[in-house]
C-alpha cells in the first residue's frame, strides 16, 4: 500500500506508511513539525484520516505536530482482516487502545499532548485516556458522548430490536443492523452506486438536512428511539443504502465536494466496509463489555472537552450519556461545545470552529 498522492491533500499535509504498529502498517496524515507537542486525531465510521484534512493545517499553524491515522479496519492501514467468521479480538476496544499506544511508541513519542476522537474514534480516545492518562494528557471527544465504563450487571444499551419491530411503523436499530452478516455486502454494493450512497448518507447526517433538529430522549425504549431519524433507527426491512436513498441531495455539499467524496469512494471501493463494521459487532455482542467492566467506577482524569454539531442527533442517541459524561465519567470536564451550522461531521462542516476549540484545549494546563 502506498501513501496518498500529495495532489489530493491540502497544502502542508503529508502522507506516509508507518510499519510495526501492533501488527499493522499504519497510514498516517501529518502536518506541522516533529518535535512539537503532538495532537492525535482519531476518525470515525464511515470516514478516514482524510476527514481531518480541514483542521490539520490550523492546528499545525498553532505550533503542533498533528497526526491522523487510518484506524484498524480502514483506508490504507494494512495488517488486518475482517471476515465475518474470523475472531473479533483484534477489533475489541482494548486492542484498539493498544493500537494507539503502539503508534505513540512507533512515532518515538513519550506522550500525546492532546488526543481527539470523533464518532467511533471518540470511545477509542476516551478509553485510551481513561486507561493511560500518563500518555494521553488532554482529551477532546466529538459527536459520541462517553458515559463511562460499564457496570457489573448493567443493562444500558441492550438490544430492544423486538420492541422496535412491533411499532406501528416497524423499525430496527442501525447498530444491530451493522452487526449483521449482510450489512457489509449491502454497503459495499449498493444499488444506487457507492458515490450516491455515501453522498446521501453524509447529507442525511449533516446540518444540510433540515430534519436534523435533535433533542434529548427520555429513555432507552422503542417509543423514544423511534423519534430518531432513519439513519439511526431504520425502517425494519431496509438496508442502510435504501434507508438514506430518498435523502439524496441534488448537488454536492459545500463542505464535501464531489472531488473530496471521491476519495472516500475510492478507498471504500477497495477495502469495503467490513473492517469498520467489526466495532459494532464487538459492542452489540457484548465482547467489549466483558473486558471493560474491569474499569467500572474509574473516571477520565485528564482535562476533557466535548465538541459536536448543534444539529447532531448523535449526542442524544444514547439517552443520558451526554449528562453522564459531564457529571460522572470525566473528573476534569472543561466544556461542552455545540457548534452551529454542523451536524454529525462537525470537523468537516465547521472546521475553523473545531480547530479553535482544540487549540484552546491544547493550551490548557494539566495537573497530572
Amino acid at each position: 500500500m502506498t501513501p496518498f498522492d500529495p495532489a489530493s491533500l491540502p497544502a502542508g499535509i503529508r502522507s506516509r506508511i508507518l510499519p510495526g504498529v501492533n501488527g499493522l502498517s499504519v497510514h498516517l496524515l501529518e502536518a506541522g513539525q516533529t518535535g512539537e507537542p503532538a495532537i492525535l486525531l482519531l476518525h470515525g465510521f464511515p470516514e478516514l484520516a482524510f476527514s481531518w484534512r480541514k483542521v490539520m493545517p490550523a492546528l499545525a499553524g498553532a505550533g503542533f505536530h498533528v497526526i491522523a491515522p487510518d484506524l484498524r479496519g480502514y483506508g490504507r492501514t494494512t495488517g488486518w482482516t475482517a471476515g465475518y467468521d474470523e475472531p473479533l479480538s483484534p477489533f475489541q476496544m482494548l486492542n484498539m487502545v493498544r493500537d494507539q499506544l503502539a503508534l505513540v511508541e512507533a512515532l518515538g513519542l513519550q506522550e500525546i499532548h492532546t488526543l481527539v476522537g470523533h464518532d467511533y474514534g471518540s470511545p477509542v480516545a476516551a478509553w485510551s485516556a481513561l486507561i493511560r492518562p500518563d500518555v494521553f494528557r488532554r482529551l477532546a471527544l466529538m459527536s459520541a458522548p462517553f458515559a463511562g465504563p460499564p457496570r457489573f450487571g448493567g443493562s444500558s444499551g441492550q438490544d430492544i430490536g423486538a420492541d422496535l419491530a412491533r411499532l406501528d411503523v416497524p423499525r430496527k436499530h442501525y447498530q444491530w443492523y451493522y452487526a449483521e452478516r449482510r450489512a457489509a455486502g449491502d454497503m459495499d454494493h449498493p444499488e444506487q452506486g457507492l458515490h450516491a450512497f455515501l453522498r446521501a448518507y453524509y447529507h442525511h447526517k449533516s446540518a444540510d438536512w433540515p430534519g436534523n433538529k435533535p433533542f434529548p430522549l427520555s429513555a432507552w425504549t422503542a417509543k423514544e428511539l423511534a423519534k430518531l431519524p432513519d439513519y439511526y433507527v431504520m425502517p425494519l426491512h431496509a438496508t442502510m443504502p435504501e434507508a438514506v436513498s430518498r435523502y439524496m441531495p441534488a448537488t454536492e455539499a459545500s463542505w464535501l465536494t464531489d472531488a473530496e467524496l471521491n476519495v472516500y469512494v475510492a478507498e471504500y471501493s477497495r477495502t469495503g466496509f467490513a473492517g469498520g463494521l467489526q466495532s459494532y459487532r464487538c459492542a452489540t455482542g457484548g465482547a467489549n463489555a466483558t473486558d471493560l467492566t474491569l474499569f467500572s467506577g474509574r473516571r477520565i482524569e485528564v482535562p476533557t472537552i466535548f465538541i459536536a454539531g448543534a444539529s447532531d442527533w448523535g449526542i442524544h442517541q444514547s439517552p443520558f450519556a451526554l449528562t453522564r459524561m459531564q457529571e460522572e465519567a470525566c473528573a476534569d470536564f472543561r466544556g461542552l461545545h455545540l457548534i452551529p451550522g454542523a451536524g454529525h461531521w462537525v470537523q468537516q462542516e465547521q472546521p475553523n470552529a473545531v480547530a479553535q476549540r482544540l487549540i484552546e484545549l491544547a493550551s490548557t494546563a494539566t495537573n497530572l
